[in-house]
């Protein structure tokens, strides 16, 4: 009789077990060096502190380019990636043309991505002209780092074929500097990021600014750039404010996603903004309003249930298609 029980309760403890198994999320971020990991990471202690029956995890990825391609064939269910690269792969243009990818949604903006382009004080570069025939990073491949890397050289007159251009994470980027084998390197990210904090504790480094006219030829050739200011103090040695431009980052999902989890996800990543801010300053752009002003691509019919229910407007063009 107590044999019977004891088999009984492990059944029962079966069963609930099962009913109430978690379901496993994976959110793409980047490399450990940029700002996409601790906010991705972030999101992931979100989810698993306040999301009933779910579980998530971040995982370390090339980024932009690898991101949409990971939430379009499902391989991924949440990701952050940058709103040109979004934009063109969504669209199947510019340097993603053929490989358009449909299914894409989004949930919103996460923060705004500034150009770094930074160099050692020493190394006699003062402008984007002087990279040319310079060896120098443009991010790791399948990072959108390099498509938005790429675009402002391009626009600016300057070619992979003007260049030493070399393909390396945040990381390998950082340590390439410091140690001489590239002259100047690539970052896209949220400021403050800590690949460029570390060397700058062990380098001087520059970081360098864009002319207006730089900028103007960056906003012509892609329409998801804006003006941006690094501000004097962000690193170690920057006494002044670095200009240069900017590329909103958007919470990307697929179209199949559940639109309750679309809207639950939103509910508890807006009510708990703070625990994202205290990972990275960067979380203070995370707003409702940020989110329908700039995404790039239409919403998830989950996110547009969300931000009505907050009062807010969605724009028709940004609402998903039928």
């Amino acid at each position: 009789m107590r044999l019977a029980r004891t088999l009984l309760a492990s059944l029962v403890a079966l069963f609930i077990s099962a009913t109430f198994a978690q379901t496993q999320l994976s959110i793409a971020t980047g490399g450990t060096g940029g700002t996409y990991y601790p906010v991705g990471g972030g999101y992931a202690e979100l989810i698993n502190d306040y999301l009933d029956g779910y579980q998530a995890v971040a995982e370390v990825t090339g980024a932009s380019v690898e991101n949409v391609g990971l939430i379009s064939r499902g391989d991924s269910d949440i990701a952050l990636a940058l709103a040109d690269t979004v934009y063109q792969a969504y669209t199947g243009t510019g340097q993603l043309e053929g490989r358009q990818l449909e299914n894409l949604r989004s949930l919103g903006v996460a923060y705004a991505n500034t150009v770094h382009i930074v160099t050692l004080a020493d190394s006699g570069i003062e402008s984007i002209s002087d990279l040319e025939g310079k060896v120098v990073s443009v991010g790791a491949p399948g990072s959108g780092t390099e498509v938005s890397a790429q675009t402002l050289l391009n626009a600016n007159g300057i070619t992979y074929d003007q260049i030493d251009e070399r393909r390396l994470n945040f990381n390998e980027t950082a340590a390439a500097l410091r140690d001489g084998q590239i002259e100047a390197g690539f970052w896209s990210v949220g400021p403050p990021t800590s690949s460029i904090l570390d060397l700058a504790t062990t380098r001087d480094i520059k970081i360098l600014s864009l002319s207006d006219e730089e900028i103007q030829n960056a906003l012509e050739a892609e329409p998801t750039f804006a003006r941006t200011v690094i501000p004097a103090e962000t690193y170690p040695g920057q006494e002044e404010d670095v200009v240069t431009v900017g590329t909103p980052n958007v919470i990307v999902v697929s179209a199949e996603m559940d639109d309750q989890l679309a809207y639950d996800f939103l509910d508890v990543l807006y009510s708990h903004i703070d625990e994202i801010i205290a990972i990275h300053p960067s979380g203070n752009q995370t707003t409702p309003q940020n989110s329908i002003e700039s995404t790039p691509i239409p919403l998830h019919p989950g996110a547009v249930a969300y931000y009505e229910d907050q009062g807010l407007e969605v724009p028709d063009d940004v609402r998903p298609p039928q």
